[in-house]
């Protein structure tokens, strides 16, 4: 059975978003539920939809409490309900910087234009007025810089002859609907792809110095040093001898670290068949939440470990001050 990703969705209104989004919760191959339709807004329309629907729902007034004080209390909803990630689906409030840190990489929102372009609000009239050609929306991650986040999704909706700001907006959430379930299923998917896990690895693999990729024992593996005398520092493996992780193997220190990892954490590490017999550990990637700046490290330290001295030496002189 597929563990589904629990998701939360903020609005202020009638919610034709979130309603898209619980829609398609509904199909069967959707790999995401909505577990909470919370509102600043206790006569938000929404609200009655997600209730007749099922899915709890929490609203509470934004006037008269600090802007910490409010996102404290819809976090804490969001937590009881045990949701993962939380979408923002016309919810009118900016976030304080506190909240949005916290669930970095894990809040997903919709905006009305094609970022870069139109941050913030008027959106449609701005298109116009600028004569564009298109106007569309756009999927991004939220970051406490507003509507700057890595933008995950676009639909471009061309802009017609007399249209106005109203004309315009009409035609944009229709593709609205169509355009947050899927990408919203696409990001909390991310985890288990393991088209999307590689090249994630490979990034940071192939950012270090003098570094190539080349196929291991079916693995592709990462190597320094040069043609003839690279060393592999990290492979990705996925599924393999029968395991269920998709993972990066890196080194260790030996079997000692390999073996209290494993048992401290076994979670996030494993030993590898074939390759952990040689002190190389497994870290787990098809996992939620996984710490990528770890992964980060853990291949740094690997890289380290097996090139040479030449590209080594000024970093070991760094670490010394």
């Amino acid at each position: 059975m597929t563990i589904k990703a629990k998701i939360a969705v903020l609005i202020s209104g009638a919610g034709t978003n979130m309603a898209a989004l619980v829609y398609a919760s509904r199909i069967a191959d959707c790999p995401y539920e909505v577990v909470l339709v919370a509102s600043n807004d206790p006569q938000a329309e929404g609200l009655a939809l997600a209730q007749a629907e099922g899915i709890a729902t929490f609203a509470l007034p934004h006037k008269g409490l600090t802007r910490e004080a409010h996102d404290a209390a819809m976090e804490a909803a969001v937590l009881e309900a045990g949701a993962e990630y939380i979408v923002l689906a016309g919810y009118m409030r900016i976030l304080s910087d506190g909240f949005v840190v916290r669930w970095a990489g894990r809040m997903l929102n919709i905006h009305p234009s094609l970022l870069p372009k139109y941050k913030g609000l008027d959106t449609h009239a701005r298109a116009i007025a600028a004569g564009d050609s298109h106007g569309g929306t756009s999927v991004h991650v939220v970051t406490p810089e507003l509507d700057a986040g890595e933008v995950l999704a676009q639909i471009a909706v061309p802009i017609v002859a007399g249209d106005t700001p109203d004309t315009l907006a009409e035609r944009v959430k229709l593709a609205e609907h169509q355009l947050y379930p899927r990408a919203v299923a696409d990001y909390v998917s991310r985890w288990r792809d393991p088209v999307a896990l590689l090249e994630r690895v490979r990034n940071l693999a192939l950012a270090f110095p003098e570094t190539d990729e080349r196929e291991s024992h079916g693995s592709p593996g990462f190597r320094v040093g040069g043609e003839k005398s690279g060393k592999y520092f990290a492979y990705f493996a996925d599924q393999h001898h029968g395991t269920p992780h998709i993972a990066c193997l890196v080194r260790t220190g030996g079997m000692d670290e390999l073996l209290n990892l494993v048992e401290a954490q076994p979670e996030v590490y494993f030993k590898p068949a074939y390759y952990g017999a040689s002190g190389w550990i497994g870290i787990i990637l098809n996992r939620p939440g996984v710490d990528w700046d770890a992964v980060a490290e853990w291949l740094t330290r690997s890289w380290r470990g097996a090139a040479p001295k030449r590209l080594t030496r000024l970093l070991d002189v760094a670490d010394e001050f």
